[in-house]
């Protein structure tokens, strides 16, 4: 249960990532509302699901599914560069926040 909610926390990371460069450095109101509605979700979430993981584990998932994530929807929404070393550094984080899923106790 905790590492869905976790999940949830970083798809609103993702949410509040992308809606800052909607929200034109908090110039425009509703993607700036959207944006710091999902930065509160985000961060509430995170909170509620260290309640059961580890500290360090938690915030390197969370952190990794936002990076992750922007990553990918900047370069679907905002047309940004796909090179080699881009996807595999992407990749290189899957890796560790599935590595550091798999040892958290």
């Amino acid at each position: 249960m905790y590492w869905f909610i976790l999940f949830l926390a970083g798809l609103f990371e993702i949410a509040w990532a992308v809606g800052l460069k909607y929200s034109d450095g908090f110039t425009r109101l509703w993607p700036s509302l959207g944006t710091a509605g999902a930065m509160l979700v985000s961060v509430l979430l995170l909170g509620w699901s260290l309640k059961a993981l580890p500290l360090g584990t938690a915030y390197a998932v969370w952190t990794g599914i936002g990076v992750i994530g922007s990553a990918v929807l900047g370069v679907l929404l905002f047309s940004e560069s796909v090179s080699a070393l881009r996807l595999i550094s992407i990749g290189l984080i899957v890796l560790g926040v599935a590595g550091l899923k798999l040892t958290a106790s």
